[in-house]
């Protein structure tokens, strides 16, 4: 599994034209160049961009707060097939992570696969050291 996660410094925005795939519509704000090559750059690898598939408060989704600028600028992406683990993806807004930055988070669902114990058989390898010749 692939996870692409950072500040990316551009807005995807709430609008999903042309981007059926990578953006679910739930985007915050107003696309801008950047969102434009971050969406170019998710369908290019087969990305989905996962903080815009579920619809949430505008709390839990601005990660960017500097006085009256709020913005969406840190992204989590995953491989197309791999979206039906995404659980839930929110801000923490009580979390300041670095200056004026929130703190986004990804709960992801795994299949646990049951691992078969097997007898433990020691392997030792056993070697006979050449004796000298005098």
């Amino acid at each position: 599994m692939v996870v692409f996660a950072g500040d990316v410094n551009g807005h995807i925005g709430s609008s999903n034209v042309g981007y059926d795939g990578t953006h679910g519509s739930f985007g915050y704000g107003s696309q801008n160049a950047d969102g434009f090559r971050i969406l170019e750059l998710a369908g290019g690898l087969n990305l989905v961009i996962c903080n815009a598939l579920f619809t949430k408060q505008e709390a839990k989704l601005v990660t960017y707060v500097a006085g009256p600028v709020k913005s969406t600028v840190d992204y989590i992406m995953v491989w197309q097939e791999d979206k039906a683990k995404d659980c839930n993806i929110k801000v923490i807004s009580s979390e300041e992570c670095v200056r004026k930055r929130k703190l986004l988070v990804m709960d992801m669902w795994f299949k646990a696969t049951k691992s078969w114990h097997r007898k433990f058989e020691p392997r030792v390898l056993v070697l006979k050291l050449k004796e000298e010749k005098t």
